[in-house]
């Protein structure tokens, strides 16, 4: 196959690694915004300032801002009043730096350099400013996560993670900025999202037991002060809730599915959703996550999904004026309307909302660029990029996503976005990513690996399989007994869809995946014999092997996705890619890192074993300091080339 001429010097393994930096964190704070931001060539997190358009970073050489409770982490700092609280990658405890004269200066160094800065100009970088954090906590077998400050306790809310012996125990603590720490609430299996009033008399928080995952049951609790915790909604075991907040009226908010989609409900008002039939959140797996925030005047700032697209909006209770939308559709008063305001329009994913009495703030990403760190002028909208937001490719040279509905099963559509090859021949071959999860999401923005491939001439599917977040509750939950099964039908469909349109070449699909995406890729393999390879990074080969070894968060997430591992065992059988390994026709690539937790490298390395002997073509690349889901640009790099390397010889 002819790969378009030139590609390696315009986009090459090297420059889509670069490209996987990103942002976490965000917080409107100290008369400025904070963010997390990951520099692959570093595999760190730094933690960022930005104020009057000066940056500095905040965290000195040697720590890096990564929380890794139920392994996939979240909400790894927060603002406090004198600084900002943040747990440190390495030993997962809680330091705290001070936001004071020493940040003042390096920023005002920084702008005494450089000429005056107009009011839409990005922040300009700075030195770090090498202050000292002073540890919050010293417990070394814990994990802490999902932090939040409360001022009237002068402390920090947080999600501890114990590790004592063969067990794993959760608990939600208080950490005073001298270090003291009080065990608030335990006995549940897991916590998340603890936030307190404004006055601290009241704390509520999401917990739930096992074998629940916090997308299907959830319960929001509350304790006042001096009174017994209260199970607010979800006792009955029947929806998903997630992200609590209490706004500056003291009332309690909350995501809540019980209408089908993730949508914010007061609780201390009528009982109606707002925002409409849209998810405002994608699925939990990682602590700390901010798509909706209540302001002032009952107005709302929301993200949310419309079409696979994600879109963020203003959205007002206002008396009824020209142009306003139906007030009954979304729960307000007759004599109201709803008034939306989109922003940032040319930005098709939103996360980490924000505000402050000027501005919106949020980490956003685009279809031609790459992600960014956003400040939105409230009262007129306008954008301000301070941080990211480079448009890496010129126009020419991007491939744009295309939404692909494809219809399945009874009544039933998957989803996707297509991208079409810059070059090459008019039925091109495809490769079809799938993200893991299996309830996670592919997105409409750049991804530099997507670039990697429609440069070389493929195209590429990146295909949110019945059981993706974003479709509303019963879309998600689509997957309960039906893994490995149910996405394997959606894989054949979008490759006979596209292939009767005559936009793929059908002889020459690869299938790839991570984690859960890796799994869904070697059943494909194993269930279509038209595919032409594949490849599985750290992916499932194995399910019954990961349930006994794999992490509490996931431990009884088999026994949902396929079924009880007795009464079910044939199930197990048809689906277990190891044990179905005769039935892979196709070569196959594999990537693991040695430091996996999630799905250790045991699982992948059967699997390459089994295929081995039966004489199968098999690559299989181990990276001695990953974990689960690279980070270091070089591995990155090499993993990239050689998937690239190992389908040309295919084609």
């Amino acid at each position: 196959m002819q790969s378009l001429t030139g590609t390696d010097s315009i986009w090459s393994a090297e420059q889509a690694a670069a490209a996987s930096a990103d942002f976490a964190e965000l917080h409107a704070a100290h008369g400025g915004v904070l963010w997390v931001a990951f520099d692959p060539a570093q595999a760190r997190c730094g933690l960022f300032f930005c104020r009057d358009g000066a940056v500095c970073e905040l965290t000195p050489p040697g720590f890096s801002v990564q929380s890794r409770v139920y392994e996939y982490g979240g909400g790894a700092c927060c603002a406090t009043e004198q600084g900002v609280a943040f747990v440190n990658e390495r030993d997962q405890q809680i330091y705290h730096l001070p936001v004071g004269r020493s940040v003042g200066a390096a920023l005002a160094a920084n702008l005494a350099d450089s000429r005056e800065i107009a009011a839409e100009a990005e922040c300009r970088p700075a030195a770090p400013t090498n202050i000292e954090p002073q540890a919050l906590t010293t417990r070394v077998n814990c994990r802490y996560g999902d932090l939040s400050f409360v001022p009237a306790w002068q402390a920090l809310l947080a999600v501890e993670e114990s590790h004592e012996g063969d067990a794993v125990v959760h608990r939600l603590v208080r950490i005073g900025l001298a270090g003291k720490r009080d065990v608030l609430v335990e006995g549940a299996d897991f916590y998340a999202a603890p936030v307190a009033d404004g006055t601290g008399l009241r704390l509520a928080w999401i917990e739930w037991d096992r074998p629940h995952q916090p997308w299907v049951a959830t319960r929001l609790c509350q304790r006042e002060s001096g009174e017994r915790t209260r199970v607010l909604a979800g006792e009955a075991g029947d929806r998903s809730l997630q992200q609590p907040r209490y706004d500056a009226q003291g009332r309690l908010w909350v995501l809540s599915d019980k209408a089908g989609w993730w949508q914010p409900w007061c609780l201390d008002s009528e009982a109606q959703p707002q925002g409409g039939s849209y998810d405002h959140a994608s699925a939990p797996w990682q602590l700390g996550g901010r798509t909706y925030l209540p302001l002032e005047n009952d107005e709302l700032l929301l993200m949310r999904f419309e079409q696979d697209v994600g879109a963020l909006v203003g959205y007002a209770a206002r008396t009824n004026s020209l142009g306003a939308e139906t007030a009954g559709a979304h729960g307000a008063p007759y004599g109201t309307a709803i008034v939306t305001r989109r922003l940032a329009e040319d930005f098709t994913r939103f996360r980490s909302l924000a505000a402050d009495s000027e501005y919106f703030y949020c980490i956003a990403a685009a279809p031609d660029r790459l992600p960014a760190v956003l400040a939105i002028r409230r009262r007129d909208g306008a954008l301000r990029i301070l941080a990211g937001g480079e448009q890496p490719l010129p126009e020419i040279q991007l491939s744009r996503p295309e939404a692909l509905s494809c219809e399945v099963g009874q009544g039933e559509q998957c989803h996707g976005f297509f991208y079409a090859p810059i070059d090459g021949p008019e039925r091109p071959p495809l490769v079809i990513f799938l993200h893991g999860g299996p309830t996670s999401a592919c997105y409409p923005v750049f991804d530099p690996r997507i670039a990697f491939w429609t440069l070389r001439g493929y195209a590429v599917l990146d295909l949110n399989y019945r059981g993706s977040s974003g479709y509303g509750r019963d879309y998600r939950l689509r997957l309960a007994g039906q893994w490995g099964a149910l996405e394997v039908e959606d894989i054949r469909a979008a490759i006979e869809a596209l292939a009767g349109e005559g936009r793929i070449d059908p002889r020459r699909v690869f299938v790839r995946g991570g984690s859960a995406g890796g799994f869904s890729a070697l059943r494909a393999l194993a269930e279509l014999p038209q595919l032409r390879g594949g490849a599985s990074l750290y992916g499932v080969s194995d399910p019954l092997a990961l349930r006994r070894l794999t992490h509490k968060f996931e431990a009884d997430y088999l026994d949902w996705l396929i079924g009880d591992p007795e009464q079910d065992a044939e199930r197990y059988q048809r689906r277990t890619p190891l044990l179905q390994a005769e039935r892979i026709k196709a070569p196959v690539i594999f990537f693991q890192g040695a430091l996996d937790a999630v799905v250790v490298p045991s699982q992948t390395e059967t699997m390459v074993e089994a295929l081995r002997q039966r004489g199968l073509p098999v690559e299989y690349h181990l990276f001695a300091e990953e974990r689960h889901g690279f980070r270091q640009a070089a591995n990155l790099a090499d993993a990239l080339r050689a998937e690239h390397a190992f389908y040309q010889r295919l084609s």
